[in-house]
């Protein structure tokens, strides 16, 4: 059975020494899932292709939400955390006791119609299962394999009225449940779809063509559901609001008028189940519905929901039991935040090996990277620390889109292109593992063709990959406001934060170059890393909105000056006020849309921090550290200047280290966590983004900052007496154990360090670390200290010869 329940803390990973704990009480998939988090709450396998949940009726991205409204169905593929439409929720089930009065017409089949209102007492979820029960007294249990989802419904002995009302008399429901498979998805994005159902099996079998959610294209998923548990008493099909037996199959298309299309499906009538049971097993593929039945019946061959359900938290026990900690001391809801985050980070990229309908390939496929924008930042830097070699999987498997498809994607889903928001970003998640040695399998030639064609080919359609604007980047230095660009075209915005981006993506391009010994490449895209500087307007300053002593509200000088400003092609600087998109101003103005400003989903204060691999020159720019360190803390202090719902203001949280201030990045790791970060089912502040909010609070409990892109972790005390990791390609186990822990985290500060025993003054340190192994010893102490604050400590910048 793999890691059993009681045995999970028998394993040993470094030199820790904790009281007995079951990783599963650490882990809410619940965390997320209202207030706009979008958190996927179901069961799924790490990174599986199956995710079966129940779908609620609002702020349903992720398919359940945990504001008590009603469910619609229960259907086997999600996305999690993401941002723009809900996405998947294809073919859901639905179940019901029976139709009043033994009329089939009387049972609900459309989604408005059929929603049932959960008891919410009663939703359980831990890592592979969920479970509901309605308040038709119907209990809904499933559980997955990779490609397939089991459900096991429960019905009450006494059939209970969907809408309430006489359910006597003539109007009586006859205990004959009805199960029901409906061709839709959660945005009723459905143009085409087929249905049938054998009479003798019961086995329901369809398709769809659907649309992404966040970007261009369609794709087509195929169903395959059987039953068991219960004898067949009938079968048919159903459209609109009507449903017969005499007709077994259905093809529709969308009408060609405005509105969601005709909802239609089939469905499976039931006798009495003898144990008031009904299992139902759900096969899905991308290729066809003989693979998807396939699927189904070699992952779950005999309905074993128990069995099924063992294997999939056996998987989950494998990969949460790579990270270790001491939890002597710790309070419940820390833990919980940090192992949730830790489990959100594994539900996606999705594992869709082998149901590529777009070419034949022996190299893995994945799928659902929402979006690389996001995720370079804290997910990938985390799958390579915790999994790596999923995260070598998913590098193969980008670098395969690239072979057969021209470009890198910086969004994908469901085999469909998704909007570029920034820079080409899938070039940082390439260097980054890299860097830090995953070449087992990856045919880094080509990986290294993709990263020159983002850099120096722009494509015709840069709104859905690559970078547009490349003319004037190459001959200017910058990405004009007022760009003109026949080469290409896109959303023609965003001209500050994408500047900065492309500034980023050629300097990780310059450092395998380095590396490859292309000494020419390197030194080319160095200079271009340096393009961040191009925007810089010394001369700008920036009145902000706030709350005075009097108890006014009005605009004062910020006392900064200098922040990235739109330029325009003759090289004058344009206007953009530096508080626009925070939410102070128009929080709203800088989305992905034509009418979009210079910077995206922030503001100018934001972006102006935006030189990861130049800091040292950043820092000076911006009047050198004292000033720098004032007026980085003045953005995180200064009510509404700052949002923290969108990832790249995670990064904000560590320059301080870069300022020789390593403590204050510790205090305002506390600032946010656990305020913004915690195990509240609100408990992040923006949409989970595939996990990447989740990535984001894990890492940071666990110590360790990866700058994405980079082989440097910037240090500061784990939120854990000792935390350990076992690489999974090496066997060795990097721990990080904190003297003078406390609790209640006054003791956030380093005050000295030892690595291996020795005394380590660098703030920083290489993924070598968690490839061989070893103990970092940090002292800890109330008041900031000189580690890590002199010159020889600071982590390395372009201008320190990185």
């Amino acid at each position: 059975m793999g890691f059993s329940r009681a045995l999970v803390t028998a394993l040993t990973y470094g030199s820790i020494a904790q009281a007995t704990y079951d990783v599963f009480d650490y882990v809410d998939p619940l965390i997320g899932t209202t207030n706009g988090g979008h958190v996927f709450a179901g069961a799924t396998l790490p990174f599986g292709m199956a995710k079966a949940v129940a779908d609620s009726v609002n702020d349903n991205a992720g398919g359940y939400a945990s504001d008590g409204g009603p469910i619609t169905g229960f259907s086997h593929m999600h996305d999690s955390g993401t941002g723009g439409g809900a996405s998947l929720g294809n073919f859901p089930l639905f179940a019901q006791s029976g139709c009043s009065g033994g009329i089939l017409d009387n049972c609900y089949w459309t989604k408005n119609d059929r929603q049932s209102m959960p008891i919410n007492s009663s939703v359980e979820a831990h890592p592979g299962f969920f479970s509901v029960t309605l308040n038709t007294s119907i209990k809904a249990e499933m559980t997955v394999a990779n490609k397939t989802a089991l459900y096991r419904f429960t019905f009450p002995d006494e059939p209970v009225p969907m809408k309430g009302g006489d359910a006597t008399g003539a109007n009586a429901i006859p205990y004959e449940p009805v199960i029901l498979a409906d061709l839709t998805d959660l945005s009723d994005s459905r143009s085409k779809g087929s249905v049938k159902v054998d009479p003798g099996s019961g086995r329901i079998t369809g398709s769809g063509t659907f649309n992404p959610s966040f970007g261009v294209g369609t794709y087509n998923l195929y169903f395959c559901a059987d039953f068991k548990g219960a004898s067949i008493k009938d079968t048919g099909i159903f459209q609109n609001n009507r449903a017969g037996t005499n007709f077994k199959q259905l093809n529709t298309e969308t009408a060609t008028v405005t509105g969601p299309p005709v909802p239609g499906g089939a469905f499976v009538q039931f006798n009495k189940p003898s144990n008031n049971q009904i299992l139902a097993r759900v096969g899905l593929s991308f290729i066809s519905v003989n693979q998807a039945c396939g699927n189904a019946q070699s992952e779950i061959p005999s309905f074993d929901f128990q069995g099924t359900l063992d294997t999939a938290e056996d998987a989950w026990r494998k990969k949460l039991g790579v990270v270790q900690v001491d939890n002597t001391g710790v309070d419940t809801d820390i833990l919980t935040t940090f192992y949730s985050g830790l489990y959100r980070s594994m539900i996606s990229p999705q594992d869709y090996t082998g149901e590529n309908p777009l070419w034949e390939s022996s190299e893995p496929y994945y799928d659902s990277f929402y979006c690389i924008w996001d995720s370079f930042r804290s997910i990938h830097p985390l799958i390579t620390l915790v999994d790596p070699y999923s995260q070598t999987q998913m590098i193969r498997g980008l670098i395969d889109i690239y072979r057969h498809e021209g470009k890198l994607p910086d969004c994908r889903m469901t085999f469909c292109k998704g909007w570029t928001q920034g820079g080409s970003n899938a070039d940082v998640v390439l260097v980054d593992a890299y860097l830090k040695g995953l070449h087992q399998g990856i045919d880094w030639q080509t990986g290294y063709e993709a990263l020159i064609s983002d850099a120096e080919d722009e494509p015709v359609n840069w709104g859905i990959e690559g970078r547009g604007g490349l003319t004037s980047w190459k001959t200017l230095g910058y990405i004009p406001t007022d760009v003109f660009d026949p080469n290409g075209v896109g959303t023609f915005s965003r001209s500050i934060s994408r500047t900065v981006e492309y500034a980023y993506n050629d300097f990780c391009i310059a450092e395998i170059a380095q590396s490859l010994h292309k000494t020419a490449d390197s030194e080319k895209y160095l200079k271009r890393s340096k393009n961040w500087k191009n925007m810089w307007n010394p001369n700008q300053n920036s009145y902000i909105y706030v709350n005075q002593s009097d108890g006014s509200t009005g605009y004062v000088d910020s006392g900064f000056y200098g922040f990235l400003q739109p330029r325009y092609l003759n090289g004058t600087f344009g206007y953009q006020d530096a508080m626009l998109c925070s939410p102070m101003f128009q929080p709203d103005a800088c989305y992905l849309v034509p009418t979009g400003h210079e910077t995206y989903e922030s503001s100018s204060w934001l972006y102006t921090f935006f030189a990861p691999h130049d800091m040292s020159d950043l820092i000076t720019t911006l009047g050198g550290p004292d000033t720098f360190t004032k007026r980085l803390q003045f953005l995180h202090t200064t009510p509404n200047l700052l949002y923290f719902g969108d990832e790249q203001a995670f990064l904000l949280v560590f320059l301080f280290h870069y300022a020789g201030r390593p403590g204050l990045s510790s205090y305002f790791s506390h600032y946010y966590i656990p305020s913004l970060f915690n195990a509240n089912v609100d408990g992040i502040p923006g949409n989970d983004d595939s996990g990447a909010m989740g990535a984001f609070s894990t890492l940071a409990m666990m110590g360790m900052w990866p700058m994405g892109g980079q082989n440097v972790y910037l240090i500061l005390p784990p939120y854990f007496p000792e935390v350990s990791i076992k690489n999974g390609l090496t066997g060795k186990t990097a721990t990080v154990k904190n003297i003078n822990f406390d609790g209640g985290y006054e003791n956030i500060y380093i005050q000295s360090a030892k690595l291996n025993g020795k005394p380590y003054t660098k703030s920083w340190i290489t993924h070598d670390f968690f490839a061989n192994g070893g103990v970092l010893e940090l002292t800890l102490g109330k008041n900031e200290s000189s580690w890590g604050t002199s010159s020889s400590s600071l982590p390395p910048s372009l201008d320190l010869d990185i």
